[in-house]
């Protein structure tokens, strides 16, 4: 079983930064595939950024040039920094991780339903 903690949310200007940490525990020594991902009100879940155990980093399109996705597998701690925030960004931010790399094409491969673990999830407020 891994238990997924998130920290560094909260309320930022647009324009300004925050960086996202999770760090994933009970796991055994195999690297983990670990995303973030993120839902608004209203809206459904979407992949921001995933960086698989093979290898494989995704950022979503809207975001690239602003998010930096970051994974130091010695800790198991994945990393958010986001640069340049947007209002659109306002949205609580999950953690998510796999002991695998499920992806099967490119449209899969910021699909939540490829990781079984979830953290609780950190807000992220962007104000204009």
């Amino acid at each position: 079983q891994v238990h997924l903690v998130e920290s560094g949310g909260g309320s930022a200007q647009a324009g300004g930064s925050l960086r996202l940490s999770c760090t994933a525990s009970g796991a055994s020594d195999s690297k983990l595939s670990m995303g973030w991902f993120r839902q608004a009100p209203g809206e459904e879940r979407e992949g921001v950024a995933v960086i698989y155990n093979d290898g494989l980093q995704v950022v979503l399109d809207s975001v690239k040039g602003r998010f930096v996705v970051s994974k130091d597998n010695a800790k198991n701690t994945l990393y958010l920094q986001m640069n340049s925030l947007q209002p659109e960004d306002t949205a609580m931010y999950y953690c998510a991780a796999d002991p695998q790399s499920r992806w099967y094409d490119s449209t899969s491969y910021l699909s939540s339903q490829l990781f079984d673990y979830w953290g609780q999830g950190t807000q992220v407020t962007v104000s204009s």
